[in-house]
């Protein structure tokens, strides 16, 4: 008698049937190893006697191959990697060390599948670019022609991804509210975009927000097609746009590099469906190709509490194929799909890989760039989603994103790091590029510094994002953050170096390339505050009426007036006051007086930041 379940994929006699994405991968790891078909596959480290019995070899013949090669060992003996891969050559085996993946992390699992069963899928594409240089126009060009073809009058969207049918071919569109969300879903482990399409007016050229997108497409290792807007406008020079490019490593094809372009109008739809095909063209030579036939798994594109429907979710399925009632794992939450739609509100029973769909039925709202994995069973995905959350408890006090100097002269001395990422915020474009030409002169034949951001201006929000997803160190050159930047660097675990003298920064970095790190006085931040009035008084000068706005001054300490993030003047404490009392110290949320030694130019809206030099090796 069969027993009844409530796997519903068993009812499924229509369609191909799915693989689940742990065969082999079980719940409670078989670390037993085994040999099929010649191959001897371990998932640890074996003993003599064990490696014996899986290949069907004595132990005697075993030890004295490698008793001949100078290597004594005991029956009982565990054997490294290269020693059982030894072994197993000499006697006619191949070998294969597998990493055990149960279904509580499952983003950890590495989907091995038969090239048979793999078929071409559509490529994922983040529209990225400087604002006002048509990044939404080109959006709205591709949208509104792909409903055009398709819903005659036309469907507002309603989630934030789409497709175009190019040639008989998809093309997938992701909607991002901006580079620091682009990096946020990095940053989580999700890497959702196949392809940029860096947008630039040929009116403008390379703007600030341009290089952002820049570092943010190489940080996340993807290929880069040069779109060029605005070819219509008066003043437009796409030569002035690819020349620039080149300062910032974007080498167009034309200039001998591996960077397709291609000139557009997104207004007038100029240039757009070369650009659509230029898109195809470089997906075709990635070979994307997914396995329809599987559970299905991907990301978490955006999510949101919706008043009449509860928790809605945006998914991009990446491989496999969800089902309309599948059960679903979310970050640490779970749930049932009771409806799926797509971009056009239409009910789906089935999307295939690289297909954008919204959901509903989830148990709570996932965050974007969580990740998602379909199971076939309710039980089998609320215990999954249920150790998942206790996990993440217990992991997140020990979190820690980023490395430090530290910690990468630590890795330095240990060999095991052959790149240091490294993120230049400065006062101005010159400084910034002066020191990345410097910083990656450092790079030894072990070590290489690699600087993956430049940019003049104040550390922002954005800034700690990306050096968070690319395990990258903020050097600062005469800028400094504010309170709440050093408080989401913190959250993030990142580490922002400050210097104003050139060739400290570059000793520093010199020393952690030679694992020799060794720093004798340590900035320490007492606090900041914003000056709120200005008074002039005859014999004393400028008074900055001033409200704490973290930590605390103290009196007759180092302090740094800041303007927008940048330093204008460096100094101490003349006096510190509070009402008409001297203080010795001002904490946050308090009022106060200062004055500063030798200075008057003070503005309302300035920062003032005082500091202490502590010894620490």
């Amino acid at each position: 008698m069969k027993k009844k379940g409530n796997n519903n994929f068993n009812k499924r006699d229509d369609r191909p049937q799915r693989q689940s994405n742990f065969e082999g991968h079980q719940k409670k790891p078989d670390t037993r190893a085994k040999v099929n078909g010649g191959v001897f596959v371990y998932t640890k480290p074996v003993t003599v006697s064990e490696l014996s019995e899986a290949i069907n070899i004595p132990a005697s013949a075993i030890i004295k191959h490698l008793f001949m090669n100078g290597k004594a060992v005991t029956l009982n003996q565990t054997l490294d990697d290269d020693t059982i891969g030894e072994v197993c050559l000499q006697f006619d085996y191949d070998f294969k060390k597998e990493k055990l993946v149960d279904a509580t992390h499952f983003e950890e699992l590495e989907i091995e599948d038969d090239p048979a069963s793999l078929v071409e899928r559509p490529p994922v594409v983040t529209i990225m670019g400087h604002v006002d240089h048509g990044k939404t126009t080109l959006i709205d060009a591709i949208r509104n022609s792909h409903i055009t073809a398709t819903e005659a009058g036309g469907i507002s969207q309603a989630i934030g991804a789409y497709q175009k049918e190019v040639n008989g071919k998809k093309i997938t569109f992701i909607d991002t509210p901006g580079h620091a969300a682009f990096t946020a879903m990095r940053a989580r482990g999700a890497s959702v975009t196949d392809i940029v399409v860096l947008v630039v007016a040929a009116d403008d050229g390379v703007m600030p927000q341009t290089i952002e997108a820049i570092g943010h497409a190489k940080a996340a290792g993807v290929p880069i097609i040069v779109a060029i807007n605005k070819i219509d406008k008066d003043g437009a020079n796409p030569k002035r746009v690819k020349e620039g490019l080149l300062a910032h490593d974007v080498i167009l094809e034309e200039y001998g590099g591996d960077v397709m372009s291609c000139e557009i109008s997104a207004k007038k739809g100029i240039g757009v469906d070369a650009l659509l095909e230029m898109i195809l063209l470089v997906a075709e030579m990635r070979e994307l190709k997914a396995n329809p036939n599987r559970y299905a798994s991907g990301t978490v594109l955006e999510a949101n509490l919706d008043k009449g429907e509860g928790p809605k979710a945006t998914l991009l399925v990446q491989n496999g194929t969800l089902q309309a009632t599948d059960y679903v794992v979310v970050g640490e939450i779970y749930g049932k799909i009771r409806r799926m739609s797509n971009e056009h509100r239409q009910i789906l029973k089935a999307a295939t890989p690289a297909t954008p769909v919204s959901v509903i039925g989830l148990s709570g709202v996932p965050q974007a760039g969580d990740r998602f994995m379909a199971f076939p069973s309710e039980k089998e995905a609320k215990s999954i989603a249920e150790a998942r959350a206790l996990e993440k408890k217990a992991a997140s006090q020990n979190a820690s994103a980023a490395r430090s100097l530290s910690d990468l002269n630590n890795l330095v001395n240990e060999g095991s790091v052959t790149d240091i990422n490294v993120l230049i915020k400065a006062d101005t474009n010159g400084s910034a590029e002066a020191l990345k030409a410097s910083l990656e002169k450092l790079s030894t034949d072990k070590v290489r510094v690699k600087v993956i951001y430049t940019a003049a201006g104040a550390i922002s929000d954005s800034d700690i994002l990306l050096a968070s997803a690319s395990n990258a160190i903020i050097y600062g050159f005469n800028v400094r953050p504010d309170a709440r930047v050093r408080q989401k660097a913190d959250e993030e675990h990142v580490e922002i170096r400050l210097h104003r003298i050139i060739y400290e920064l570059l000793d520093e970095m010199s020393a952690a390339i030679k694992g020799a790190v060794k720093i004798e006085k340590v900035e320490q931040i007492l606090g900041q505050a914003e000056i709120r009035h200005i008074y002039k008084i005859s014999k004393v000068g400028t008074v900055a009426g001033s409200y704490v706005i973290s930590g605390l001054l103290k009196a007759g300490c180092s302090i740094r007036l800041l303007r927008d993030g940048l330093i204008v003047y460096e100094g101490k404490l003349a006096s510190l006051k509070r009402f008409k009392d001297d203080a010795k110290e001002v904490k946050e949320g308090y009022e106060c007086g200062l004055t500063i030694e030798g200075y008057n130019d003070i503005k309302e809206g300035d920062i003032v930041e005082g500091y202490e030099l502590v010894e620490k090796e």
